[in-house]
């Protein structure tokens, strides 16, 4: 049994180069243009990736292990399975990883150029647009005191989440969620909302306007797990959504120089969509 950890990293050697190939290949040829995005590929995708870290790690521990036993220190082995997992497994009751697979933290994959052309339009561009959405800010949620923005405030139901934005932005979001529901009900089951409409400042600024203070952004998350600010990681469900809201004229926050990969908010194209046919 002492030459075990030494077997067992003479196979990983073997079998790794092959799963970083079949991982490639399966990257190379993935097309996520559009809404209509192979969740259950997805998922395989990152569940294959999972499993290549998950095989470094262990080649790591075992040769740790190699070198305890060289020492004399010759610790015991801990990958056998606990029989009590074995048995919910088998049962049905235990983790569906392709269902849980939606809450996984993964990477995101080429970040700056997820939003593939789309501009967001930014707080001067907002402001000269549509004026200021009240005139005194603070670093808290504050109402909308502009009367001909808060006249186009709706608070609705939009699927899976209840918003308060402006009415375009509101039916744009019902729509999305519309198609995330037909083409992944499982998905659709587990969205959640961190907010939509609040009227404050770019925390860090003395005047620059955050999105959210014109009810054209909100903040999404999978199961209710808020996600980690700018460690350039996301939920994959959230990866998986990005294809709807881009479909739609929306910029995802994944893509910012200070990413934030909860919040999504209307595109200037979107915007400029909205005032010439005048919705706004």
């Amino acid at each position: 049994m002492r030459y075990l950890p030494a077997i067992i990293i003479a196979v990983a050697l073997v079998v790794a180069p092959a799963i970083f190939v079949g991982l490639s290949y399966l990257l190379s040829e993935e097309d996520f243009q559009g809404s209509a995005v192979d969740s259950g590929a997805r998922i395989e995708i990152e569940m294959l990736r999972q499993q290549v870290e998950d095989l470094q790690n262990r080649m790591k521990a075992q040769e740790g292990e190699i070198a305890g036993l060289a020492a004399g220190i010759g610790r015991q082995s801990t990958l056998v399975p606990n029989a009590d997992d074995e048995d919910a497994i088998l049962r049905g009751t235990g983790p569906n990883e392709i269902i849980d697979a939606y809450a996984q933290v993964v990477l995101i994959a080429d970040r700056l150029n997820v939003n593939r052309g789309l501009q967001v339009a930014g707080s001067r561009y907002l402001q000269e647009k549509l004026g200021r959405p009240r005139d005194t800010l603070s670093d808290d949620c504050q109402p909308m005191t502009n009367e001909a923005l808060r006249s186009k405030l709706v608070l609705e139901n939009v699927g899976p989440i209840r918003v308060q934005m402006l009415k375009p932005a509101a039916d744009s979001l019902r729509r999305v969620f519309e198609n995330v529901r037909r083409a992944d009900p499982d998905l659709y089951a587990r969205i959640n909302t961190s907010g939509s409409l609040c009227v404050r400042r770019i925390r860090g600024t003395q005047s620059s306007l955050s999105t959210h203070s014109y009810g054209l952004a909100l903040d999404l998350n999978i199961d209710g797990h808020l996600d980690n600010f700018t460690d350039g990681k996301t939920q994959l469900g959230l990866t998986i959504l990005a294809d709807f809201f881009h479909e739609e004229g929306w910029v995802w926050g994944a893509g910012f120089r200070r990413e934030d990969s909860m919040h999504f908010e209307i595109s200037r194209r979107q915007l400029d969509e909205w005032l010439s046919q005048g919705m706004l």
